[in-house]
């Protein structure tokens, strides 16, 4: 082989195998980057999903707490009003 051929050969060979090494980098990270999202989204559904301490059960303990205070609330006005139905009656009856 003519010594220029070789050079342009070596050459080429060179710059082939640091594309390969920039390639082979960038799909390491893109792995390490995969990874770290499927941890993160499994960390999110736990959160989420779990049934004693997930958002879901929260927002049922929420939702529990505001019928119960709706309840309350109602028994209370009713309550009040028939106390004041019952001192009106006997005031003027």
């Amino acid at each position: 082989m003519p010594p220029d051929i070789a050079s342009n050969v070596s050459e080429l060979q060179s710059r082939m195998n640091f594309l390969e090494e920039k390639v082979m980098t960038g799909i390491d990270a893109v792995r390490d980057n995969q990874e770290r999202m499927c941890e993160d989204i499994s960390k999110i559904k736990e959160a989420v999903y779990n049934p004693d301490n997930g958002l879901y059960a929260r927002l049922r303990v929420l939702e529990d707490q505001s019928k119960t205070y709706s309840k309350f609330i109602w028994l209370l006005i009713t309550a009040v009003l028939g106390v004041v139905a019952a001192a009106a009656s006997a005031h003027w009856g």
